[in-house]
């Protein structure tokens, strides 16, 4: 700091270095106020970088500063306390306190991110897309093959996911026979063949948990049986979604209304999305985005009713959409809470840009069963 923001600039011919004398006295301990005062004043050292008085940094030290008084009163009594240094538009340095440069231009502002790949989710979308499509309208049969291979590897990466983070054997091969069963059952047998696919699939895990060990059986069972409900039995409300007249067209809307209340609380959420839906279970998740899905929802289940269901109104597909935003958004948030009780982001890598095959079904297993009843109650079962 420069002298003159100590004490009164020194006149010439008043002291200098010389003047200091073996066996004077030390210097006051405050800074001087007049000449008279200040004849053992030392000058005090210069602290680089501290603009004072306009910002401008006098080098020379012997002259005085032109900007304006370095005190708040020009002649305070001699007595009184010296006031702590006050630069114009500056608060008092703490000497703790590191010097920042005010020209430091202030950081750029962060481009809000989508979080994700866009273009490899995109390109997995279509091309999922595709062949989902070309299968529902070609042959029935084939499309009931797709979710059984759908159903399949998401039962592997789930029991994969439990055996690697909570050490939980789930037996896989029963499940992925059973999980296979139940889905051509449903679409041969309807509900009936479904339920008892699902008895007989949990029965085969209890049987096949006991050639092993018995520590970890309850746990292991518990962990199969509800691996064979959550993934193959909700999957087969899809197959027998398909057995109807205009089962193509009733998957499809499920499908469409799906992936469209997915798109809504995504867009909306990433650009208007402020107040967390459930920040302890999916952070990223919010109202506005969860009224995003809603109204995407409704408006194309609007659509879908009237022009794609035979017999089917606007009004109903408003109900649709908005059953359908609610429990996709649900399975979203059931499928995170496992997620998190794992530890992990994602339930598999085979999707670029979504994850896992488990990532991609979240939403769609419990929507499954809801579309299926809602369109029974609607337009029949025919």
């Amino acid at each position: 700091m420069n002298d003159s923001s100590w004490g009164a600039p020194p006149q010439a011919g008043h002291w200098g270095p010389s003047d200091q004398r073996p066996g004077q006295g030390a210097a006051p301990a405050g800074p001087a106020y007049d000449a008279h005062h200040a004849q053992q004043t030392r000058p005090m050292p210069i602290v680089p970088d501290v603009p004072a008085h306009g910002g401008d940094q006098d080098d020379d030290r012997g002259a005085a500063r032109t900007g304006g008084p370095p005190f708040r009163d020009e002649t305070p009594p001699p007595s009184a306390p010296p006031p702590p240094f006050q630069a114009s538009s500056q608060r008092p340095l703490n000497p703790q306190e590191p010097m920042t440069s005010a020209a430091q231009p202030a950081p750029a502002p962060q481009k809000k991110s989508a979080g994700r790949d866009l273009g490899a989710a995109i390109g997995v979308a279509v091309g999922l897309g595709v062949v989902i499509v070309a299968s529902l309208f070609v042959v029935k049969a084939l499309f009931v093959g797709v979710i059984t291979v759908a159903v399949v590897v998401g039962l592997w990466e789930l029991t994969s996911r439990l055996a690697e983070r909570k050490d939980i054997k789930a037996p896989l091969v029963p499940l992925a026979l059973g999980g296979a069963a139940m889905v051509v059952a449903g679409y041969v047998r309807g509900p009936e063949g479904a339920w008892v696919a699902m008895a007989l699939t949990a029965l085969a895990v209890l049987v096949w948990r006991m050639t092993e060990p018995p520590e970890g059986y309850l746990k292991d069972v518990t962990a199969g049986v509800f691996a064979a409900f959550y993934i193959p039995f909700l999957a087969t409300f899809v197959a027998m979604m398909l057995t109807a007249d205009d089962g193509a067209w009733r998957v499809l809307t499920f499908l469409l209304l799906a992936v469209v209340s997915d798109t809504g609380a995504y867009a909306v959420g990433w650009r208007f999305g402020r107040h967390k839906l459930a920040p302890r279970i999916s952070p990223g998740k919010t109202r506005e985005g969860l009224l995003g899905a809603l109204g995407f929802a409704m408006v194309a289940g609007a659509l879908c009713m009237e022009f794609l269901i035979d017999d089917g109104t606007w009004w109903q597909g408003l109900l649709l959409g908005l059953a359908v935003a609610a429990s996709a958004t649900l399975g979203d948030l059931g499928e995170s809470m496992i997620k998190r009780d794992l530890g992990i982001k994602d339930m598999g890598t085979l999707l670029p840009g979504h994850g896992g095959i488990m990532d991609r079904l979240d939403s769609l297993l419990p929507t499954a069963p809801v579309v299926w009843l809602l369109l029974v109650l609607f337009v029949g079962s025919g």
